[in-house]
């Protein structure tokens, strides 16, 4: 399982990004940088790696940090697997 391929197809998936999300590296930022990434957009994107991973993501694992770039987004989610 490649981590951040998988991420980057849900974080494209469900923000409608149309392929933008290609491009992305681990440095790229979210929050803040792309529109599509407001409050419902991240209820939807945990929403949706929580089904994709198996995972269980809890209100006090969430802040800025975790969706501040791919990387940390990605960190996260490899922690959580």
């Amino acid at each position: 399982m490649n981590v951040m391929q998988d991420v980057l197809r849900v974080v494209d998936d469900v923000l409608g990004l149309k392929g933008r999300s290609a491009s992305f590296t681990a440095d790229t930022p979210l929050l803040g940088a792309i529109p599509e990434l407001d409050s419902m957009g991240v209820v939807s994107l945990i929403t949706r790696l929580e089904e994709r991973f198996g995972i269980t993501v809890e209100d006090d694992d969430i802040d800025g940090e975790t969706f501040a770039t791919v990387g940390s987004l990605v960190s996260f989610v490899g922690a959580k697997v």
